[in-house]
């Protein structure tokens, strides 16, 4: 009789264990995590309520819960928990409990996260490690192109669930919209949720914070700038589907900044103010000022971002490459009236600590830019994730400004900032699928200070 009971009771576990994953699209994810907030993401089926339960560790009896309902008309629901009044540098557990409403208690945690350190004023600004990639291809073979499949190894997001660090830069193609996708509002939504949802995503999704940018492919179709008719869509969607600390200004674009430690990160927009990349760069022998890739409001923006910000690193992120002069493909350097105003106004105004972060190549790379009378500025490409590689060709197989190449091989990027104050030192190591480091390459604070 007592295995008779026992049995039932693990049919009837193993039951609702399998209709709360049923109702379960993707997640959790963990979004920034600051001194007394966090925000959390999860995906359900429309029509699921959820709750989220969260407690100090060792303290779950006093473990508080946010409740939220979508709707059944809803094509899809993903839905970001905005959790507040926490603790600095203390550690939270949490659990999501679907369609459950008459629990009254969590029972185990599905992740945890540790809010930052009060370090200012008070102690020298923490050592941190972050991950960083672009270019996240995943085959879907119904309505892939025919031949050979575009996406690699997915098994690198695994390595990375594994890779201890305090959040994931994705800068941009962070899913690849195809033709099914882009031409209506449904596609897009149903892009971000399919590739989201992918069971190999999971674990890094809650091992970590993530912040974001885009660049074309996540935005709409290849090469795609401000003409794209669907952006509004695209920008609904990308605000659904991270967790950012903002959304542009006035309703515009998806720029944003984010702070961990001494290190302002800039996230820039390549595509909301964008031109077409086949306009003119010059008119009559001078840089056109009618081409624009970030635009004079996201411009101003950054400028003055940029004086107000007391970081050691000063790190621009973008989705096409700033400094590549070499490079056939779309880059700063294609929009040359932009391009000057960003150099000239780091010249005048001598802006230490500036480095910038890119993507979109399908290869790494660290790009060199020697400035008379002033410290030179490096972008720092990673990619692919898991999108197709090539091998260097053409004016770039021996490109002189690389400092260092990676072709033809998968990785992301693991970057270190630690130091003593006024010694901080800012490494990246480029690592492959099965976590072996594949080049590494450092620099100091004294490398990028101004002249005056």
């Amino acid at each position: 009789m007592q295995c008779g009971l026992r049995l039932f009771l693990m049919v009837v576990v193993l039951f609702a264990s399998r209709m709360v994953f049923a109702q379960r699209v993707g997640g959790p994810m963990l979004g920034p995590v600051e001194l007394r907030t966090a925000k959390l993401w999860i995906e359900v089926k429309p029509g699921s309520s959820v709750d989220l339960w969260y407690w100090k560790r060792g303290a779950m009896t006093q473990a508080r819960r946010i409740s939220r309902k979508t709707t059944s008309d809803q094509w899809f629901a993903p839905i970001t928990f905005f959790v507040t009044d926490l603790q600095p540098s203390t550690i939270y557990e949490y659990q999501f409990l679907i369609n459950r409403p008459n629990e009254k208690k969590p029972f185990k945690a599905d992740g945890a996260f540790t809010t930052k350190d009060l370090w200012q004023h008070r102690k020298p600004a923490p050592d941190f490690t972050f991950l960083t990639g672009s270019c996240a291809f995943f085959n879907d073979p119904s309505v892939d192109r025919p031949g050979k499949p575009y996406g690699g190894d997915s098994s690198i997001f695994q390595t990375m669930a594994e890779d201890p660090a305090a959040f994931m830069l994705w800068m941009g193609d962070n899913w690849y919209t195809r033709e099914v996708d882009y031409f209506d509002e449904w596609g897009l939504w149903s892009r971000a949720s399919h590739d989201r949802s992918l069971p190999v995503l999971q674990p890094f999704l809650k091992s970590t914070s993530h912040i974001a940018i885009w660049d074309d492919h996540d935005f709409g179709p290849n090469d795609i700038g401000k003409h794209y008719v669907l952006k509004p869509v695209s920008k609904d969607v990308f605000a659904h589907y991270w967790m950012n600390p903002s959304l542009g200004q006035n309703g515009q674009g998806i720029y944003t900044m984010y702070s961990y430690s001494d290190v302002d990160f800039f996230l820039m927009d390549d595509r909301w103010w964008r031109c077409s990349d086949q306009m003119k760069d010059s008119i009559d022998g001078k840089p056109n000022p009618g081409k624009e890739m970030w635009g004079k409001v996201q411009m101003d923006w950054l400028k003055n971002a940029l004086l107000y910000s007391k970081a050691t690193f000063k790190i621009i992120v973008n989705g096409s490459q700033i400094l590549n002069s070499v490079s056939p493909y779309d880059k700063l350097r294609d929009f040359p009236a932009e391009y000057d105003v960003l150099m000239d106004f780091l010249t005048l105004h001598t802006v230490s600590g500036v480095l910038f972060f890119s993507g979109d190549r399908h290869h790494s790379e660290i790009i060199k830019t020697e400035r008379v009378g002033n410290y030179p500025l490096y972008d720092i490409t990673v990619s692919p994730l898991t999108s197709g590689t090539h091998a260097f060709g053409g004016p770039e197989r021996t490109n002189p400004y690389r400092v260092l190449g990676i072709d033809q091989q998968q990785n992301y990027g693991r970057v270190s900032i630690t130091g003593s104050k006024g010694r901080r030192q800012l490494r990246i190591e480029f690592v492959g699928v099965n976590g072996n480091v594949l080049k590494q390459w450092s620099l100091s604070e004294s490398e990028l200070k101004a002249a005056r």
